[in-house]
């Protein structure tokens, strides 16, 4: 009788080829063993050698372009007049343009400081501005910010450079050493001090852009125009003592605790500062300086919320201790912390770009960074 299976003789002759059992060890072909044919075999290390050697070109310009500036500045020596001129337009590259590019944010802030109800976040808030005003209502201000910070940069970080070194020969070397943050904090308040004569008009300009449905004027110029038209040149001027009352205690914590943070973190890293390349450098100053914000915030935050008060709500021939008494009197303690954590996010981010751009313009330039004062030289027996 005929099996109803097939004989294995069968089944070898129709599958053998797909037998589990059997393998054919494959031959690469003379195609397959040439691997430049196949680009996706080697498209990482591609894409590494292509970017080591775009890497390579751009520090190649960046030093040919920051010797030739050097020698038509010829050599700047270390506190003269050509040292703090540089370092004033250090400060001013680094705060216009930053404090210009987060306008949003600041925007949105200043709006729920004197309104805490009118936006539930930013997003909402950045939704709310664009669908009524267009994609540019979102940098309204942006005029009078990027005036009045880079007037503020350029005297802050220029005559900080001045007084840290004013006060440190007022000292001597060894107690100046000794007692380097009370140098920081006495050279940072006196630069904020000048520093803010300068930027207060305009900060009052740009409250009142930013605070006010609509905005009450189109540009610094028509907004200069209008206060002074409605309140003389000391309506410019009105807000001065809440912005020193703002700005000193935050540039004092800005710049004491960046030149400390900078100074530990090249203490944990070991070695000089000259040890590490200029790269390294404005990255530790970024994360410096990031950290370093996320203080200032904190410290300064009241102030700049009882700042957007008075420049929208102060009432005509109020006194300064009257107004803020009476906004005090409205929003309570809880109410000077309104916008903490937008602020954070924004200065901490704006201090980090601030001192990589300042820091990254002295090297440009040929000069040491910034971060920590060297030991005294010990005397020679």
């Amino acid at each position: 009788m005929a099996s109803l299976f097939p004989t294995a003789s069968a089944l070898s002759a129709t599958f053998g080829q797909a037998s589990p059992y059997r393998t054919q060890a494959s031959k690469r072909t003379s195609a397959l063993a040439r691997t430049e044919l196949f680009p996706s075999w080697s498209v990482a290390e591609d894409a590494k050698q292509k970017t080591a050697q775009l890497s390579d070109a751009a520090v190649a310009e960046y030093t040919k372009l920051s010797q030739e500036a050097q020698a038509k500045t010829g050599k700047i020596e270390l506190y003269s007049g050509k040292y703090y001129a540089t370092c004033t337009f250090g400060g001013l590259m680094a705060c216009g343009l930053t404090h210009w590019a987060v306008t949003p944010l600041d925007l949105v802030k200043c709006r729920r400081q004197v309104d805490s109800k009118l936006y539930s976040g930013n997003l909402q808030g950045w939704r709310t501005i664009i669908a009524s005003d267009g994609f540019r209502g979102i940098y309204t201000g942006g005029s009078p910010t990027f005036f009045g910070y880079s007037i503020q940069g350029a005297a802050k970080y220029g005559f900080y450079e001045y007084f840290k070194k004013f006060y440190s020969d007022l000292a001597g070397p060894e107690a100046a050493y000794k007692n380097k943050t009370a140098i920081y904090l006495a050279g940072s308040a006196s630069a904020e001090f000048i520093a803010d004569i300068g930027l207060c008009p305009l900060e009052a300009v740009k409250v009142r852009m930013q605070t006010t449905l609509p905005p009450f004027a189109t540009g610094t110029l028509d907004g200069i125009n209008k206060i002074v038209k409605a309140e003389g040149v000391a309506g410019l001027y009105k807000g001065l003592y809440p912005l020193w009352a703002r700005q000193i205690p935050y540039t004092m914590m800005k710049f004491a605790s960046f030149e400390t943070i900078v100074e530990m973190i090249y203490a944990r890293l070991g070695g000089q500062k000259s040890d590490y390349t200029k790269g390294q450098q404005t990255g530790i100053a970024f994360t410096g300086g990031y950290l370093a914000g996320i203080l200032c915030a904190i410290v300064s935050h009241p102030a700049d919320v009882m700042v957007s008060k008075l420049n929208a709500t102060r009432k005509p021939g109020e006194g300064g201790g009257a107004a803020i008494s009476r906004i005090y009197k409205d929003i309570g303690f809880g109410g000077l912390w309104n916008g903490l954590p937008v602020r954070i996010v924004m200065i901490g981010t704006l201090t980090g770009l601030q001192w990589m751009i300042y820091d990254s313009f002295k090297i440009f330039m040929g000069l040491p960074s910034t971060g920590g004062a060297a030991p005294p030289a010990e005397a020679k027996a």
